[in-house]
């Protein structure tokens, strides 16, 4: 646990650090509109101007376009980190990790994956909650994110995951502090996280008890115990266009060995000529090995509403690569 404080303190210190360098990049930062026509087609640029009758904007699609007062549906004020063509709300996450790109308030989606629902919500701006879990409620994690543009092109934030093995395994737990920076757009961007996970559990401690005299037997004694195992966890993300409704997403998780752990266990020897069981403990080293787990694939985005994406994970540990044989399949959907 004073672990666990050290990293989270280091992460908030390290990220407002960060916030106010950045800050005077951060307030020049121009707002810019999305201009979406009642046919579904939308521009976004600077507004150069507007009457009665017409809107004049600068777009990144087509340049300059006048754009009849009648034909338009919402005008949509976005910083300029936002200006892009399709990422939308689906470009603050990958297969397993989120990024520095805000969410607004209202701004709520889901996840489905085939494991499970991840709901996420925008609470207020740049602050968003939501809740994951799987088709039978285990585990069942809240998460919870902070985040923002520090430049034109670098955002950056805060994040929390916290859970529980819920009706099946209540004795875990799972806490996890990170941060991330991003470079880029939601189109094409690349993002670094780093935090401290800690696996909390109570288990039960056997102890075997022999008793001083010849014919007596042996007494077993057993004592809850609450323990806990963190490690450091890194991540690095990345998402690329390659045409206009397809994107290259990658995804990673990295874990890093802990501290190798020495395990006592309780061994039993017979003497034929006392007739005796003796008891005893001997040692065996548990060695910590790292954890790396990475998914590359595609995401198909086809309106700003909805998104799908595919790929696969390959997981190594102990020194092997293993693939998983379950694809990682998704579909994002604004709620």
């Amino acid at each position: 646990m004073n672990h666990l404080f050290k990293i989270t303190s280091a992460l908030v210190l390290s990220f407002l650090f960060i916030s106010g360098l950045f800050a005077q990049d951060a307030d020049r930062n121009e707002i810019r509109y999305k201009v979406i026509k009642q046919n579904g087609a939308s521009f976004t640029g600077k507004i150069i101007s507007r009457d009665a009758r017409e809107l004049l904007i600068e777009s990144l699609e087509a340049g300059l376009v006048y754009i009849p007062k009648h034909e338009i549906r919402e005008i949509i004020a976005i910083e300029e980190g936002e200006v892009t063509n399709g990422g939308g709300l689906f470009g603050t996450r990958y297969f397993l990790t989120t990024n520095g790109f805000p969410v607004k308030k209202g701004e709520n989606y889901v996840q489905w994956n085939i494991f499970g629902p991840d709901f996420q919500f925008g609470v207020a701006d740049h602050f968003g909650m939501g809740i994951m879990t799987s088709w039978v409620g285990l585990p069942i994690i809240g998460t919870a994110k902070y985040s923002r543009h520090l430049t034109k092109n670098i955002s950056g934030g805060l994040g929390f995951l916290g859970g529980t093995g819920s009706w099946a395994f209540p004795q875990y737990g799972l806490l996890l502090p990170f941060g991330f920076l991003t470079y880029g757009n939601r189109i094409n961007n690349i993002n670094f996280s780093g935090g401290y996970g800690a696996l909390f559990t109570e288990q039960t401690e056997y102890t075997i008890v022999n008793q001083p005299t010849e014919y007596s037997t042996n007494r077993v004694e057993d004592v809850s115990v609450s323990q806990g195992e963190g490690r450091p966890l890194l991540s690095i993300a990345g998402m690329f266009r390659i045409n206009k409704k397809f994107s290259f997403v990658f995804d990673s998780f990295i874990m890093l060995p802990g501290k190798d752990r020495v395990r006592k266990i309780i061994e039993s020897r017979y003497d034929e000529v006392s007739r005796k069981q003796t008891y005893y403990f001997s040692e065996e080293i548990e060695k910590s090995y790292p954890l790396v787990v990475l998914s590359p694939g595609l995401r198909f985005q086809a309106n700003e509403n909805s998104s799908f994406q595919f790929g696969f994970t390959g997981i190594r540990f102990e020194g092997e690569f293993v693939p998983v044989p379950i694809p990682m399949v998704q579909w994002f959907r604004k709620i």
